[in-house]
């Protein structure tokens, strides 16, 4: 990871950015579970860097999307922390074996397609936070 701030910042930001890439891609690969996984992944790097941006702290190494956002001083209200508890859940899912079939069967395109659009929106709002790098 880089050193500096602005160095740290946009590595987070471009990283997300890429996330996001490989989201939209296996959506439309139908690969429905891996790309909420990968939605997941691409809003916690935005909130990570957030976090450096607006605390020149490091972020903490957790996924959960709701602390990442109260440490990165995001208001929010109870229906965005419910959205973000829903997306952290995607981590859990995509990572651990135990609930990966699960989640797998729970991805059909229009849960993803539902799950998606809340994500973009999150992704897009956070992203407007970001300085010009």
């Amino acid at each position: 990871m880089p050193s500096d701030n602005h160095e740290t910042l946009k590595y987070w930001l471009v990283s997300a950015q890429n996330n996001w890439k490989t989201a939209e891609g296996l959506f439309g690969l139908k690969r429905y579970d891996a790309c909420l996984f990968f939605c997941h992944l691409a809003i916690e790097k935005l909130l990570k860097g957030l976090i450096v941006y607006r605390t020149s702290q490091t972020p903490p190494y957790i996924h959960d999307l709701p602390k990442l956002a109260y440490t990165a001083g995001i208001d929010m209200d109870d229906n965005l922390e419910k959205e973000l508890e829903i997306i952290s859940s995607f981590s859990i899912a995509g990572r651990y074996d135990s609930e990966k079939f699960d989640f797998y069967k729970l991805c059909t395109p229009t849960y993803t397609q539902k799950h998606k659009i809340m994500c973009k929106k999150i992704y897009l709002w956070l992203k407007k936070m970001y300085p010009t790098i």
